[in-house]
């Protein structure tokens, strides 16, 4: 898994393929961190022994992925493996919504769970090959052990809204009108908030939408006059609830203790951590001491994105994780 910057991509995905020719691999621009963050540099996570790989891409991801789908059925009948061992990691351009359920179509014929994220720049690679709008995935099979997938909430609900949304533009992720009035206004009232602060208040109060047990968090991008645009999609009848920030160190804990608890012994852990938790941790000083105590779980590196993909949800302002045993 190739993770790099802008103006090195397409010379490191060349040379990452030329160091390991045929081994399988994908790659997007996009932060990537082990002990510390690599802000402007590149990471490389690679798996030395024990996986069955294979690497592919799902293109025109705007439009029809699911034109591409085969190459997926294809790559999970050579890997092989179940839920029990089996994972897919993807890096996606964009459209994640409509990526998602097109892969999860496949995957869940096997039980087999997904872990990724959104890149910069609208470029991903597979195998030494550059494409725009597509989604690169990598099927790893455990040879020795189990595979588990997590997804780490650090919000809750906020008193007891409960919105229904309406006037929004799907392609856009414009969220118009909350309750019949302006989405704008509606969170400006509850938490008095100026135009400019609604920016930066999402760390701390993002949407949530409900989704049976689960909530999805919806990131606030900008301010469209009376509406609001997001990270992700929202639909018309949507119900949205108000999220307010917990306490993330204690969370951590319960994630780790949680991991320890399903793997007494961890080879490997792979994270995706959402670009708005990364400013958050940063902000409150906690970020050094994130990657220390995931590090105490022992291999642990991964990158951060624009948005997070768990199984067929693609959410924000979240981690998720996958642990090989």
């Amino acid at each position: 898994m190739l993770l790099t910057n802008a103006d090195q991509f397409e010379r490191h995905v060349t040379e990452l393929e030329r160091r390991f020719p045929g081994v399988p691999s994908i790659g997007c621009i996009g932060m990537s961190y082990q002990t510390s963050v690599a802000e402007h540099g590149v990471g490389i996570i690679a798996f030395s022994e024990g996986v069955t790989a294979a690497a592919n891409v799902l293109e025109h991801a705007s439009t029809m992925p699911v034109k591409y789908i085969q190459r997926l059925e294809r790559d999970m009948q050579t890997v092989g493996g179940t839920d029990r061992d089996t994972v897919c990691i993807d890096f996606c351009s964009g459209n994640d919504a409509c990526v998602l359920t097109t892969i999860y179509t496949a995957l869940r014929k096997r039980g087999i769970s997904l872990v990724g994220g959104t890149g910069d720049q609208g470029k991903v690679s597979a195998n030494g090959r550059i494409y725009e709008d597509a989604v690169a995935y990598a099927l790893v099979r455990n040879q020795n052990g189990r595979v588990r997938t997590y997804k780490e909430n650090i919000y809750h609900q906020l008193g007891n809204y409960r919105f229904v949304a309406s006037n929004t533009d799907r392609a856009n992720y414009v969220l118009g009108a909350l309750n019949g009035k302006s989405a704008k206004q509606v969170y400006q009232d509850i938490l008095h908030v100026t135009d400019e602060e609604i920016l930066t208040r999402t760390f701390q109060n993002p949407f949530g939408k409900v989704n049976g047990d689960d909530t999805c968090i919806i990131s606030i991008k900008e301010v469209k006059g009376s509406a609001l645009a997001c990270f992700r999609q929202v639909n018309d009848s949507d119900v949205l609830i108000l999220l307010e920030l917990g306490d993330y160190r204690a969370i951590v804990r319960e994630t780790i203790q949680q991991i320890c608890h399903d793997f007494p012994h961890r080879s490997a852990i792979f994270s995706v951590n959402c670009l708005f938790r990364y400013k958050l941790f940063s902000e409150q000083g906690y970020m050094q001491d994130y990657l220390r105590d995931m590090a105490a779980l022992g291999n642990h590196a991964g990158f951060v994105g624009y948005g997070e993909h768990y199984n067929n949800r693609f959410v924000n302002q979240s981690m998720t994780c996958v642990v090989f045993e």
